[in-house]
């Protein structure tokens, strides 16, 4: 995409310099995305698990299911926001999936950790901070597994304030 202007060396600097948001990904993004926006835009979910086996486990690098191998992996949680318009694709937004919260499973005694909110919950939040930067955007596509009720509710307007359809 950058035709070799950029090395891996300098995106590794850059990565490690401070703890990036999703605040800082749309700040670095938004003149791009206002070049190519359009009504016909689509809004693009997907997470993904970066599997690190052999990492010490923390409310980062955790137990996650992963839904492509049907089982549990030990790694890092993205959810990820993808802007396709014009035959262009932009990442506009990511959360980490973190999880807290430690308990013990009562059927098997084991200690796991949950996050504070769900993965549907951080979506909807990205949802509303993508209308908030006037992202223009005709449909939300994702995974079969974000289909619900309250998530097609909340998309098209019906389960939030200053309703978007």
């Amino acid at each position: 995409m950058v035709d070799g202007d950029v090395s891996h060396d300098q995106i590794t600097r850059f990565l490690s310099a401070q703890e990036y948001t999703s605040k800082d990904l749309w700040q670095q993004v938004k003149p791009t995305v206002r070049s190519v926006k359009r009504e016909d835009g689509v809004l693009i979910f997907d997470d993904t698990i970066q599997e690190k086996a052999w990492t010490d486990e923390s409310e980062l690098m955790c137990w996650h299911f992963d839904h492509c191998s049907s089982r549990t992996v030990r790694g890092i949680n993205l959810l990820n926001a993808l802007y396709y318009c014009n035959g262009v694709s932009i990442p506009v937004a990511f959360e980490l999936v973190k999880k807290p919260i430690q308990y013990s499973d009562i059927a098997t005694r084991k200690l796991k950790r949950k996050s504070d909110k769900t993965k549907n919950e951080t979506m909807r939040e990205m949802i509303e901070t993508c209308i908030h930067n006037t992202l223009k955007f005709r449909f939300v596509l994702m995974d079969s597994w974000f289909s619900s009720e309250e998530n097609f509710d909340f998309i098209t307007g019906k389960g939030r304030q200053g309703n978007r359809t």
